[in-house]
């Protein structure tokens, strides 16, 4: 992956932030949740509805309502 790819933030409404290119995402312990390259490519769903059971990650828990 281009590490100088710039990072893309989506937010979908209602539904997850999805973020692709070249980032680092911290838990919520302060650990690198590590992501594989082409996977940051094409982009991960983060959630922010809050209901996920897989948090911090979106399980499509928003659109049960």
């Amino acid at each position: 992956m281009d590490n100088n790819k710039p990072t893309r933030l989506e937010v979908a409404a209602p539904g997850p932030l999805t973020v692709k290119g070249s980032f680092t995402l911290i838990g919520a312990d302060g650990r690198e949740i590590r992501i594989d390259e082409k996977v940051k490519a094409d982009g991960i769903h983060l959630c922010i509805c809050g209901r996920s059971k897989h948090k911090p990650f979106c399980d499509g828990s928003h659109k049960q309502g």
